[in-house]
C-alpha cells in the first residue's frame, strides 16, 4: 500500500493552505480535513467563498496556492482518476435544457466507466422523475434531484453538493439526506455540503466548517460545537463589554447585533 492509499482510509478530502485571489475577493489559506466516512458541512453566508473553495479544490478555477488531495490523489496529477470517483452537484443547472433524463444517461455512459443505467433509472424512480420529460419541463426541485441521481449514478465515493438542497421543499430535503446517511453507512463513502440551510446540516453533519471572508472561523466535530459554543443576542455596547467569552462571528440586525 502507498502512502497516498494509506491517507485515503482516512481523510476524504485533505485542504491545506489553500488560496485564490480575485479583484475584489480572496481566499485565505484554507485549510480543511473531511474524515473517510463522514459527512461534512460548509456553512458562511452569500459570497463568503464556499463555492469558490469547491471550485479550486477541484481545479475548476485555479489555485494561486495550497494543496488539495481528494482520496488520497492529487487532482492535478491524477485528474482522471479523481473524477471517476466524485460526484459534484452545483446548485445552477447541471445539464442543457433540452435533453431528457434518457439523453443523459446515454452521454454520462461515455463520460463515466462505471456509469450504472439501472441504479440512474431506481434514482428516477425514487424521485418520481419523468425519463423521456426535457429539463426545460423540470421544475428547480425537480433539476437538483436529477442532478444528484446522476452525480450518484457512477457509484463514485465522495459526493460534492454546493447549495443542492435549496431548491427542494421540506420533505424532499429530508429524503436527500436520508440518501445521504445510506450513502455513507459503510464508512467508504463521504459527502461535503456547503449550504446556508443550517437545519439540514443539524440533521446530517459529522463535521462543520464556517467560512467568512474567505477565511475559516472554525472547523469541527459538530456535536463538540454544540457543547462549546452558542448564539448571544444583545447590543453592541453589551458585546463590547464582555472579556470571558471567544466570539467567532458577529451580525448586526436592527436590534442589536448576534454573536456566535
Amino acid at each position: 500500500m502507498t502512502e497516498s492509499e494509506g491517507i485515503m482510509m482516512e481523510y476524504a478530502v485533505r485542504i491545506k493552505n489553500l488560496s485564490k485571489q480575485y479583484p475584489d475577493f480572496s481566499l485565505n489559506n484554507i485549510s480543511l480535513d473531511i474524515p473517510m466516512g463522514s459527512i461534512m458541512g460548509l456553512i458562511g453566508e452569500n459570497g463568503s467563498g464556499k463555492t469558490t473553495t469547491i471550485k479550486a479544490m477541484l481545479d475548476i478555477v485555479k489555485r494561486d496556492a495550497g494543496d488539495v488531495e481528494i482520496l488520497g490523489m492529487d487532482i492535478r496529477e491524477r485528474e482522471q482518476e479523481v473524477k471517476e470517483e466524485i460526484g459534484v452537484v452545483f446548485g445552477e443547472s447541471q445539464f442543457h435544457d433540452f435533453l431528457s433524463a434518457v439523453q443523459i444517461s446515454g452521454i454520462m455512459k461515455r463520460v463515466y466507466k462505471n456509469w450504472d443505467e439501472e441504479l440512474f433509472s431506481s434514482y428516477l424512480s425514487r424521485f418520481a422523475l419523468p425519463e423521456k420529460k426535457k429539463v426545460k419541463e423540470y421544475s428547480r426541485g425537480m433539476a437538483m434531484k436529477l442532478a444528484i441521481a446522476a452525480a450518484l449514478s457512477h457509484h463514485p465515493k465522495l459526493l460534492i453538493l454546493d447549495e443542492a438542497t435549496s431548491g427542494l421543499d421540506p420533505v424532499a430535503r429530508d429524503e436527500i439526506l436520508d440518501l445521504f446517511f445510506g450513502f455513507i453507512e459503510d464508512g467508504e463513502h463521504s459527502v461535503l455540503i456547503a449550504s446556508h440551510i443550517t437545519s439540514d446540516l443539524d440533521k446530517v453533519a459529522d463535521y462543520v466548517t464556517m467560512i467568512h471572508n474567505g477565511s475559516i472561523l472554525f472547523s469541527e466535530e459538530k456535536d463538540q460545537l454544540l457543547e462549546d459554543m452558542g448564539i448571544l443576542r444583545c447590543g453592541e455596547e453589551e458585546l463590547a463589554g464582555l472579556t470571558d467569552v471567544h466570539v467567532v462571528g458577529v451580525r448586526k440586525n436592527p436590534y442589536g447585533v448576534e454573536a456566535l
